[in-house]
């Protein structure tokens, strides 16, 4: 018996790094999907296959001891194994159209669908359950974290989030593209989180007053979104990426792209991190082409993707 199953990667549209001081971020799941097949084998192991390699190890090896990207595919083949006091192996295959390591959802649309994929040679598990494993399992990787992406993989769409209320999902329909740039430097989130800190630390006032600007910011974009107003919300992200720029995590490279992005879109900023990785900018069908050519043109990796409503499915 086969399982199959998949989940949406997800963008940060505002709110990246102010929402560790306690505002709200939006977050989108986008149309690029990790597609995890799963199969019981007649083996006492774990066989993992992936495009960035494979991991086979034995039945309840500590996952401290595990030292591989791929772990948090073992820890949910593993805890299920034991959940159901199984005799069997499993072997995982993982198919991605997303890029790993640049800010775009890549881990935790792996751990939703593994999550899924693996349960259902099983049971039929809720969303709400699958949504619990995959954190689990992304904590095997990234201990610190908060789990908004993983839920935003899990139920699709658009969803706010902020420390003290957890997340909601935005009941707006916009109807935009985003082009996606890859700027291919590799950066640190943990670094970067870390020089925020250092900045706000020794630029108590300014921080806090940057706080304030972008929650304030975030509400008219809440706002914007249920009206589609997507030049208004070009603006917004524009201004968000100058509070970005303010706290040291773009750079010369990223400033480029977004500047390059800004000629023929609505608004363009740094998604995620920074330091590296991705710029999104704002398109509909009337400037996507023209944005999508104006960034090739200057020999970046780019793609356009739309929100995927859907979330995390199971077939």
């Amino acid at each position: 018996m086969k399982s199959k199953a998949s989940a949406p990667g997800k963008v940060i549209l505002f709110g990246e790094h102010f929402v560790v001081y306690g505002v709200k971020a939006i977050l989108c799941a986008i149309n690029k999907r990790i597609t995890v097949t799963a199969e019981k084998i007649p083996m006492d192991k774990i066989l993992i296959r992936t495009n960035i390699g494979k991991l086979e190890l034995p039945i309840n090896k500590p996952i401290v001891d595990i030292d591989s990207p791929l772990k948090p595919f073992y820890y949910l083949a593993n805890t299920i194994i034991k959940k159901y006091k199984q005799k069997t192996g499993i072997e995982v295959f993982v198919e991605s159209e997303i890029p790993s390591g640049v800010g775009l959802g890549s881990s935790s649309a792996c751990c939703v669908a593994g999550a899924a994929a693996i349960s259902r040679l099983f049971e039929e598990t809720s969303k709400e359950e699958i949504l619990d494993l995959a954190i689990k399992a992304e904590r095997t990787i990234f201990p610190n974290t908060s789990g908004a992406d993983c839920t935003v993989c899990t139920f699709g769409g658009l969803m706010e989030y902020d420390k003290e209320n957890g997340f909601s999902q935005i009941k707006s329909n916009p109807n935009f593209h985003l082009v996606i740039a890859n700027s291919n430097i590799k950066h640190s989130t943990d670094t970067v989180v870390s020089n925020v800190k250092k900045f706000k630390d020794k630029n108590e006032e300014k921080f806090f007053d940057m706080c304030k600007k972008e929650s304030e910011l975030i509400n008219n974009v809440l706002t914007l979104l249920k009206e589609n107003k997507l030049k208004e919300l070009g603006k917004n992200m524009d201004h968000n990426q100058e509070f970005l720029e303010n706290i040291g995590v773009s750079n010369k490279e990223l400033r480029k792209m977004i500047n390059i992005a800004k000629k023929t879109s609505f608004g363009a900023k740094i998604t995620g991190a920074g330091g590296g990785g991705c710029i999104i900018a704002l398109t509909d069908e009337s400037n996507l082409e023209k944005t999508l050519s104006q960034i090739r043109w200057k020999n970046y990796d780019c793609f356009s993707v739309k929100i995927d409503f859907k979330g995390l499915d199971t077939f």
